[in-house]
């Protein structure tokens, strides 16, 4: 029996696994790195053990370490929770020589279906060649052969783009996993990324607990899921139930593992990979069958055997994973305080708690909101009104991209959204809420009540006060541009409050913390969350949540930047710097410069127009801040005029992200809370 257990990973899914643990009497054991001190899965812990450093190449990732620290603790089990070590044969190895108990496959299951290319040709698949990829093939996907998390892959469309992809491929899969293997596979334009979750023991019971339907992702990574996967005839479910059935027996599996497919639009599945750990996702698993994964991890890791048959399901679920990105802004990582984490009605899987940091190090996802209900269209529409009603407060998040992607009329059709749904949806998906302009109205008449004026009312008129806001997506950082805002005049008239520039609007009560405004007839109230000393300002409407930054009505003219700047547009790490680069080289609007590492994401930083590079402060290895200067370039007209903007003389500005052009994918890797890969 298992007493004592370490989870060899952090954040959510440390805590998911302590929860259970707590559930089962048995003591559990966190590791953290020096940033993660005072995490959340470390307080949760009865004990802890620290991994000196910061980057997970020092800390995480290192097996070695983390075997010591289950010695040193007591512990006699370890469960990798997911990400790089879960799918690691040698850390697996480590463990069991060290006389504790491995809460996974065996070691050769694991290093069987480590390699992708190998995974497909114990099931009779033959990967293409990447380096005999003629233009019959296209389009293809070319992937890393090791690891996951979206690292090493590209899609490739045209010949002449390919010795570029391939490379890029190459070293990204390298710098991640310590493996450069990649290969190619067919690219599907619209196919569906299905899986199937299993279950086996160590006495020759092998449960496929049914599908799900990962297809809604951006950057080759989930971000809905659901389970059962809508609408696929009963005999391809028998069929993917068949072959996943049959790669676990293969390699002799144990434990919880899942098999991935991609569903083309003619129905045909093609076979992705395996992936020997827990998923992300298995939540809606869980709530469709009733069953505790990680408690049947750990009884079968105790040699307990399955019942013959798993339980029936029942109803469906939908998963959504809460990011701190902004993805109108390519998705990019936002770091800083979570000073409120709370999304009522559903079941909420998170790392995090009120008053803890978000940084750099690790990977952006917040929390996982499931909703489980009797059918479809009820989860979706529970799952959409929690997140709608959250109160997520602090950077900036995907939250408002989630509402609206539940209640596409594409994704609530079954089985209608495919990998490309978000390529196809974006704008529209992150257009500004409606209703901003009576929220800005709100913040304006909150702060104005917690900041009263003179406290006798005089006959004489008062002269309109005026606030202005930024919306605050994606804003905060010196010289990082802001895309919107609301200027609010308001007065203080017997009564209340008169608004001069919105007629339509009745001010029924203020207090500093909620306002109540009547607009067409319907009184709609609007909670106001101002934190001190931050120029931040939430809004919680009925219609959503708004995020407002305060404007000074002086700008200081030190924020100012030089036209052609470069800045980062997110905190992280350059990890390298386009080949050749230096100070008087003339470059081209859209080529990159450099790669910037941020939350488990390479991003490409691209030159917004053509012209001389005047200074490079950039060098891989460099610690960067949101905002930071990362180059100047000379604007410089081309010879016709005019820059490659389409501006004449166009000047320069801030540095722009490049997205693959296929921010859906055919395969969404998970590991999404472990650290990544050295």
């Amino acid at each position: 029996m298992i007493e004592t257990l370490l989870v060899a990973n952090r954040g959510e899914i440390a805590c998911r696994v302590f929860r259970t643990c707590r559930d089962l009497g048995i003591r559990t054991v966190a590791v953290h790195s020096d940033p993660d001190a005072g995490a959340l899965h470390v307080r949760e812990a009865d004990a802890a053990v620290r991994l000196p450093g910061a980057a997970p190449a020092d800390t995480y990732l290192r097996g070695d370490l983390v075997v010591a620290a289950a010695l040193a603790a007591g512990a006699d089990a370890v469960h990798p929770g997911y990400g790089f070590l879960s799918e690691s044969a040698a850390f697996a190895r480590e463990v069991e020589a060290a006389g504790l108990t491995w809460v996974g496959p065996p070691p050769g299951a694991v290093e069987a279906m480590a390699s992708k290319t190998r995974a497909k040709r114990l099931l009779g698949v033959d990967p293409l060649d990447p380096d005999a990829l003629t233009e019959a093939d296209l389009p293809v996907l070319v992937k890393a052969a090791a690891g996951g998390g979206g690292r090493g892959m590209r899609v490739v469309r045209e010949m002449a783009a390919l010795p570029g992809e391939l490379a890029a491929a190459r070293a990204e899969a390298l710098a991640a996993f310590g493996d450069g293997e990649v290969f190619a596979e067919p690219y599907l334009e619209r196919g569906r990324h299905v899986e199937v979750q299993l279950l086996a023991d160590a006495h020759g019971t092998v449960w496929p607990l049914g599908t799900r339907d990962c297809s809604l992702q951006r950057r080759h990574q989930k971000v809905v899921e659901e389970a059962p996967a809508p609408g696929l005839p009963e005999a391809l479910v028998e069929e993917l139930y068949g072959t996943a059935v049959r790669a676990a027996r293969a390699v002799g599996y144990r434990g919880a593992g899942t098999v991935e497919f991609l569903v083309g639009p003619d129905g045909t599945a093609h076979f992705l990979e395996m992936n020997t750990r827990l998923q992300v996702e298995h939540p809606v698993t869980e709530a469709v069958y009733g069953v505790d994964l990680v408690a049947l991890q750990l009884r079968v890791a105790e040699g307990a055997a399955l019942p013959p048959e798993p339980p029936a399901p029942r109803g469906h679920a939908v998963e959504a994973r809460l990011y701190a990105e902004d993805p109108a802004r390519s998705f990019a990582p936002q770091t800083g305080t979570l000073h409120a984490l709370d999304v009522p009605g559903v079941r909420l899987d998170t790392g995090y708690a009120a008053g803890d940091a978000v940084g750099v190090h690790y990977d952006a996802l917040l929390a996982k909101a499931v909703a489980h209900a009797p059918t479809r269209a009820e989860a979706l529409r529970l799952l959409a009104r929690a997140l709608e009603r959250a109160r997520v407060h602090g950077p900036v998040t995907n939250r408002d991209l989630l509402v609206r992607s539940l209640r596409h009329p594409e994704f609530a059709e079954p089985g209608r959204a495919d990998t490309g749904f978000y390529a196809r949806h974006l704008d529209a998906l992150t257009a500004p809420l409606p209703g901003g302009r009576y929220a800005a109205v709100a913040a304006a008449l909150a702060e104005a009540s917690a900041r009263p004026g003179p406290g006798a009312w005089r006959n004489l008129p008062s002269r309109p006060r005026l606030r202005a806001y930024g919306d605050g997506a994606g804003a905060g950082g010196a010289g990082v541009p802001e895309a919107g805002g609301h200027e609010v005049r308001y007065a203080r008239v017997r009564g209340g409050y008169a608004l001069p520039d919105d007629p339509d609007v009745r001010v029924v009560s203020v207090t500093a913390r909620e306002v109540r405004l009547e607009v067409g007839g319907v009184v709609r109230p609007y909670r106001v969350t101002v934190r001190p000393g931050s120029d931040t300002v939430h809004v919680d409407g009925p219609d959503g949540a708004h995020r407002f930054t305060r404007r000074p009505r002086f700008p200081d003219p030190a924020e100012r930047t030089a036209p052609g700047s470069l800045l980062a547009p997110m905190p992280g790490t350059v990890v390298r710097v386009a080949e050749g680069l230096a100070a008087g080289a003339r470059v081209e609007a859209g080529r990159p410069l450099l790669w910037l590492e941020a939350m488990k994401m390479e991003h490409q930083v691209t030159t917004p127009a053509s012209g001389v590079l005047t200074a490079l402060h950039a060098a891989p290895g460099d610690q960067v801040e949101l905002g930071a200067l990362l180059a100047v370039v000379d604007p410089a007209p081309a010879p016709d005029g005019r820059d490659r903007t389409g501006t004449p003389g166009g000047p320069g500005g801030p540095g722009g992200l490049d997205v693959p052009d296929d921010p859906g994918g055919a395969e969404a890797p998970d590991g999404s809370q472990a650290p990544a890969a050295p």
